[in-house]
């Protein structure tokens, strides 16, 4: 096989020791994701106050709820953008650069934060089409940051440790999610303690006082407070020598760059970078039969593995208060008021992150450079399906005779969710791909997870519905119910655990050694 070439400052990141700027990126992308996962986890909290400030009939029994078109637009159209923006910015953070781009997603986060916390109108009709405007580009912002933080932390990262960096950039999301819950319980026991209102069933029009519409406003802008505070450091951090090098082909800029965050000095070996960059093997493009022959069964399998992997996911997450109601962890709406619905949701949404969700993060962050990315997906995979079959097959068990438990396996699926493929397929495809195509296939990567969000976000809603139509939530029809919603979850489980196969383990390989890069495949 003919030998591999390798630019001095692209060796001297692959080997560095572990550095202050290494913490320094991780908390500067990290952020970003605390950011994003506030954003999009702290809308489940507040739906149902939604329903009952702008939906509500003081004359029927139960307080008012989203109508389901409505829901499943507020629900799923950050989705919707988060699909779109991963798509467009990572192919923009190829073509421009990761730096350049990075500063664009986080400003429209923050404008977007604000902007879905000041939605207007003097109807319901009108609060609820700009809140959903608006988070369809939030969402947007969102998604840029998913392919620009993995590709960044991936080439700025060292091989020893590379996992476990980009990793953390990802578990930053679980603190995301228990900060959406802790900022949900704060301001909801606020106004729960400064406007007393009776449950519902006791007096309909007093159980949502008029200031419970700042409720839902205030906790969704507070997600601009996190990606604000990063905007400056994002903007100082130099571009990644990988692309200037590899892609942009300056090894000047590429070696200065570095020196200043490595503290010493390379040769720019421009004529090394000439030989490298022209070699054939190391210019094909995305949609050429060579990308196709290398990396298809690639790009199948991170695709695969995360479509499938954020069905069950986002199913479970964003809907686990319809699921903690059902087995009476949440009390009947028509016994509480708005607010204090509010305040109950988010407190089982906080106490499933802190036992279940944030844990499995850190599992993944401290294992991953030990024993593997594969290992930790295909086992992750293992235990979610079991999990979730524990939990369907004697469902009515776990409804009628022990809650708790139902509750602690529900935990279990979340903790090997995270110390499992939600982290896993996340770092792959960051690793994997040819440093001029990173960025973009791992766009593609996240944007097929995220079109699995759409279908478990807008298919739950309507899947988990009682098949008696007499029981179903206003405005739905008769579905499968939630044990058989559950059956499905596990099955699709299973499959991610079987696509997982054709996802290759980049463990202790420097980035072009795991995306063949500079590397000739035909005999000497």
């Amino acid at each position: 096989m003919a030998g591999r070439e390798k630019l001095q400052v692209l060796d001297a990141l692959d080997t560095a020791k572990t550095q202050l700027y290494h913490f320094t990126a991780i908390i500067i992308a990290g952020m970003g994701f605390f950011t994003d996962a506030y954003d999009l986890f702290s809308i489940s909290i507040i739906t149902r106050l939604l329903g009952r400030i702008y939906y509500t009939d003081p004359k029927l029994p139960k307080p008012g709820t989203l109508p389901p078109g409505v829901a499943s637009s507020v629900t799923g159209v950050a989705l919707v953008g988060t699909l779109c923006g991963q798509l467009f910015f990572g192919w923009l953070g190829d073509k421009l650069g990761r730096k350049k781009v990075y500063g664009i997603t986080l400003l429209l986060m923050v404008i977007c934060s604000v902007a879905s916390g000041l939605s207007f109108g003097e109807h319901a009709r009108g609060v609820l089409a700009t809140l959903c405007f608006f988070r369809f580009w939030l969402g947007f912002g969102i998604g840029g940051d998913y392919p620009l933080s993995a590709t960044i932390m991936s080439e700025y990262a060292n091989k020893r440790t590379r996992g476990a960096f980009i990793a953390a950039v990802f578990a930053m999301q679980g603190f995301g999610i228990l900060f959406s819950g802790i900022i949900s319980l704060i301001v909801s026991a606020a106004f729960n303690g400064n406007y007393k209102a009776p449950a519902y069933k006791e007096n309909a029009l007093a159980s949502t006082v008029p200031e419970s519409d700042y409720v839902w406003r205030i906790i969704l802008m507070f997600g601009a407070v996190p990606a604000a505070l990063t905007y400056y450091w994002r903007m100082k951090m130099p571009e990644t020598a990988r692309y200037t090098a590899l892609v942009a082909k300056n090894a000047r800029q590429a070696a200065d760059d570095m020196a200043r965050v490595l503290n010493t000095n390379f040769n720019a070996e421009p004529e090394k970078l000439e030989k490298i960059v022209t070699k054939e093997s190391n210019q094909f493009g995305l949609f050429s039969r060579e990308f196709l022959r290398r990396h298809g069964l690639h790009l199948l399998g991170t695709c695969s593995t995360w479509f499938l992997l954020d069905i069950a996911f986002y199913s479970q997450n964003l809907f686990q208060k319809d699921v903690l109601s059902s087995v009476g962890w949440i009390p009947n709406p028509e016994t509480m008021s708005a607010i204090e619905e509010v305040y109950r949701v988010a407190r089982a949404q906080t106490l499933i992150a802190l036992c279940g969700t944030v844990p499995g993060y850190w599992f993944t962050v401290a294992l991953i450079d030990v024993i593997g990315r594969f290992t930790i997906q295909l086992m992750g995979f293992f235990f979610m399906t079991v999990f979730m079959f524990a939990i369907s097959i004697p469902y009515n068990h776990w409804k009628t005779k022990d809650t708790i438990g139902f509750v602690v396996m529900y935990g279990f699926t979340f903790f090997f969710a995270n110390f499992g493929p939600n982290a896993t397929t996340f770092v792959v495809p960051a690793e994997i791909f040819p440093a001029r195509l990173r960025s973009t296939c791992h766009g593609i990567s996240a944007a097929a997870g995220k079109a699995g969000a759409i279908v478990g976000a807008y298919g739950f809603l309507y899947a988990a519905q009682n098949p008696n139509k007499a029981l179903t939530d206003k405005g739905y029809g008769p579905g499968i119910g939630v044990r058989k919603a559950l059956l499905i979850l596990a099955g699709i489980n299973a499959l991610g655990f079987l696509f997982t196969f054709l996802v290759p383990e980049p463990k202790g390989k420097s980035l072009e050694e795991a995306a063949q890069e500079n590397i000739e495949l035909e005999e000497a």
